[in-house]
C-alpha cells in the first residue's frame, strides 16, 4: 500500500486522492445494500422489504455506533502520522485494537438482547415481526466484524491510503452480491440469508484490509506497542464516545421517526423503505469527502498547518455541494426507474409504493445540497480533534427530526414525515458551520494565525 502525506501539495488535488476512491468503494458498499433490498423485495415479496424497511433504524443504532468508536480512535492517528512520530502511531493502534475488542463486544450483546422488545416498542407490524427479528440476529451477531473492518479501513486511510478500502469494498460487494443470489434465489431461504451474506461480505473486505496493512513498515507492531496505557486509552475513547454517541443519538431519532411510519401500513413502509435505501447513494459522495477531510485535518493539524484547513475545507465544501447538485439532477430525472427495482410489479399497490417512493427521492434530492455541506464541516472539525461539537450537531438533528415528524403530519399529512430529514440536516448544519468558524480561529490564534508556516499550496 502506499501512504499519502497531506501536508503538502493543492488542498482539492489531495482531498480528491482520498475521496475519489473512496467514493467508489462506498458506491460497491451501497450496491450490496442495494442489491439486498432488491433481491429480497423481488425474491421474497413486499412484505419481506418492509421488514427490512422497519429495522433499518434500529440496525443503524448499533452500526453506526460500532463504526463511530473506530472512526474516533483513528483521529489520533492521522495527527501522528502528519507530525512524522511513528511511535505514537504504534502505540495508538496497540491501544485502539484492544478498546475495539471490548466495545464490539458490549455493543453486540446490548443488540441481540433489545432485539425483541425494541421492535415490539416500534410497533412493528406483527406480519413482518419474525422477519425483522431473523434479519437483525444475523446482522447484530456479526458487529464484531463490522468493528474490525472500520477500525482496519480507518487505519488505512489515516495514512492517506484512499485505494485499499476501494479495494476491500470491491471485494465485499461482489461477495454479496453473488451470495444474495445465491441464498436468495437460489436456494429460496429467508431474509436472515441476504444478512448472513453482508456478514460474510464484511469479513472478507476485513481480511483484505488486514494483508495490505501487513505490509506497512511503520506500522509493525511491538510489544511495548500492545501494553495498555489508561492516559492514551482515555484519550481515544474521549474521541470515539462523542463520534458514537452523535450517530447514535441521530439513529434513536430515526427509530422515533420509524415509530411515527410503522403504523401507515406495509405499503407505506415498503415504498418508504424503497428510498431509504437510496438514501445511501444520495450521500454516498459526501461520506467519502468526509473521511478524506477529516485525514487532511487532522494530518495537517498535526504538522501545525491551520491554514490549509482553511483552504482544504473551503474546496471540500464547494466540491460537495456541485457532486450533490449533479447527483440531485441524476434522481429527477431516473428516480422512478430506479425505485422500480425494488419491487415485484405484478404484486398488488405496486404504484402506490412507487410513488411514495418517487415523492421521498425527490424531496431529500432537492435539499441534498444542505447534507453535503454537513458532512464537509462535521468531518473537519473531527479530524481537528473536536467530537464533542459533532455530537452536538447529532442531537440537532435528532431534535429537528423528530419534532418535525411528531408534529408535521398532523399538518400536512404524511409529507411531515419526508421534511423531517431534511429539517434534520438544516438543524446540525447550524451548529457545525458556527462550531467550526469558532474553533478555527482558537486554534489559529494558538499557533499565531498559521501565517509563520510553510504552506506550499
Amino acid at each position: 500500500m502506499k501512504v499519502r502525506n497531506m501536508t503538502e501539495g493543492r488542498p482539492i488535488r489531495l482531498i480528491l486522492g482520498i475521496a475519489l476512491p473512496l467514493m467508489v468503494g462506498n458506491i460497491f458498499q451501497q450496491l450490496y445494500t442495494v442489491v439486498d433490498a432488491s433481491v429480497v423485495g423481488k425474491g421474497i415479496g413486499m412484505s419481506a422489504l418492509a421488514a427490512l424497511g422497519a429495522s433499518d433504524w434500529f440496525n443503524w443504532l448499533f452500526l453506526s455506533a460500532v463504526q463511530g468508536f473506530a472512526q474516533g480512535f483513528t483521529i489520533p492517528m492521522a495527527q501522528a502520522f502528519g507530525a512524522d512520530d511513528y511511535d505514537d502511531l504504534r502505540k495508538s493502534v496497540g491501544n485502539a485494537i484492544f478498546l475495539s475488542v471490548i466495545t464490539a463486544a458490549v455493543i453486540t450483546v446490548l443488540a441481540l438482547v433489545l432485539i425483541r422488545p425494541v421492535l415490539q416498542l416500534l410497533e412493528t407490524p406483527v406480519e413482518i415481526r419474525p422477519m425483522s427479528t431473523a434479519y437483525l440476529t444475523v446482522l447484530f451477531a456479526g458487529l464484531p466484524v463490522v468493528m474490525a473492518y472500520n477500525l482496519l479501513a480507518g487505519i488505512l486511510r489515516a495514512l492517506g491510503d484512499g485505494r485499499s478500502p476501494l479495494y476491500a469494498m470491491l471485494v465485499a460487494a461482489l461477495v454479496n452480491i453473488a451470495l444474495d443470489v445465491l441464498f436468495v434465489i437460489g436456494f429460496g431461504w429467508g431474509v436472515e440469508s441476504a444478512a448472513a451474506a453482508t456478514v460474510i461480505a464484511q469479513f472478507c473486505s476485513c481480511l483484505f484490509c488486514l494483508w495490505r496493512l501487513r505490509g506497512v513498515e511503520i506500522l509493525r507492531l511491538k510489544r511495548e506497542d500492545l501494553r495498555i496505557d489508561a492516559v492514551r486509552c482515555r484519550r481515544l475513547m474521549a474521541l470515539g464516545l462523542p463520534v458514537s454517541l452523535q450517530n447514535a443519538i441521530i439513529a434513536v431519532g430515526g427509530m422515533i421517526v420509524q415509530r411515527v411510519v410503522n403504523p401507515l401500513g406495509v405499503t407505506f413502509i415498503a415504498g418508504y423503505t424503497a428510498t431509504n435505501k437510496l438514501y445511501g447513494v444520495l450521500e454516498v459522495a459526501a461520506i467519502s469527502y468526509g473521511y478524506a477531510m477529516s485525514t487532511y485535518a487532522g494530518q495537517n493539524l498535526g504538522a501545525g498547518k491551520i491554514q490549509r484547513i482553511r483552504k482544504g475545507v473551503h474546496a471540500g465544501a464547494i466540491t460537495g455541494v456541485i457532486t450533490a447538485l449533479i447527483i440531485a439532477a441524476m434522481m429527477f430525472l431516473f428516480g422512478r426507474n430506479i425505485v422500480g427495482l425494488f419491487v415485484d410489479h405484478a404484486e398488488a399497490n405496486v404504484e402506490e409504493v412507487i410513488r411514495i417512493a418517487c415523492q421521498y427521492l425527490w424531496l431529500m434530492s432537492a435539499f441534498l445540497p444542505v447534507l453535503y455541506i454537513l458532512h464537509a464541516y462535521r468531518s473537519t472539525l473531527q479530524g481537528m480533534g473536536n467530537t464533542v461539537m459533532p455530537m452536538i450537531s447529532g442531537l440537532a438533528e435528532f431534535v429537528m427530526r423528530t419534532g418535525a415528524a411528531i408534529l408535521l403530519p398532523s399538518l400536512i399529512g404524511y409529507w411531515g414525515v419526508f421534511y423531517a430529514e431534511v429539517l434534520a440536516w438544516a438543524g446540525a448544519d447550524v451548529i457545525l458551520l458556527v462550531s467550526y468558524w469558532h474553533i478555527f480561529r482558537q486554534i489559529s490564534r494558538r499557533y499565531g494565525g498559521g501565517r509563520d508556516l510553510p504552506d506550499p499550496a
